[in-house]
């Protein structure tokens, strides 16, 4: 059987994978963000409740977080379909781990970046926003890549919960055809025609910023 019909279908379920991956990299991230300010303040009833939030979501494997929004939440009124519990799961695990990835960035930056600028005369909070923050997320940005490559090679979980992504699609053709090796490896083929341009993307950038052209 010519696997070549069915490959329209798999390339729509790739549609799928790239909505979620955009949608949970864009949220995660912005959200990660705010985390890392919330976890970076001086302010204990700021850092404690955040950092609490932050160590929840990197602790909870991102299939368990499917379940709960998917099936646990509906208990209390929250209904989501299938493709929005996805992404709203797999934002919440992005945001956690990349609000990790930002801090550190943030903490990179040397000291004497602050001091300078104090003696500029720059406030607290000019400094942060004009000096450490544009260069802790610059400092961030290799790692945040390979986040996002990962986060595309982790919406096939979202095959737990019903959406049609691409790995979704694979057990969908391979029931029909049988052909249960093809389909997979053809399937895994599409995964690393993705991830792996993107991966060596995130290695020039890693090289670029050490080597301080970007």
């Amino acid at each position: 059987m010519n696997l070549a019909e069915y490959l329209p279908r798999l390339l729509e379920g790739l549609l799928v994978s790239l909505q979620l991956t955009v949608v949970s990299v864009f949220f995660g991230y912005v959200i990660g963000l705010l985390l890392a300010l919330g976890v970076s303040s001086i302010k204990p009833w700021l850092r404690w409740p955040t950092l609490i939030v932050v160590e929840i979501g990197r602790g909870i494997p991102a299939l368990v977080v499917l379940y709960i929004v998917y099936y646990g939440l509906p208990a209390i009124g929250l209904l989501f379909d299938n493709f929005w519990a996805a992404a709203i799961g797999l934002t919440f695990t992005v945001a956690a781990y990349s609000s990790e990835m930002i801090r550190g960035g943030i903490q990179s930056v040397s000291k004497g970046q602050s001091e300078a600028a104090a003696a500029l005369g720059l406030s607290r909070l000019s400094t942060f926003g004009r000096i450490i923050l544009p260069q802790g997320l610059r400092s961030s940005i290799p790692a945040l890549m390979g986040l996002a490559i990962q986060s595309f090679q982790g919406t096939s979980l979202a095959y737990s919960i019903s959406v049609n992504e691409l790995m979704s699609q694979a057990y969908q053709v391979s029931s029909i055809t049988f052909q249960y090796l093809s389909v997979y490896l053809l399937t895994g083929a599409i995964y690393i025609v993705i991830a792996v341009p993107t991966t060596w993307l995130s290695v020039y950038a890693e090289h670029r910023l050490a080597r301080g052209y970007a």
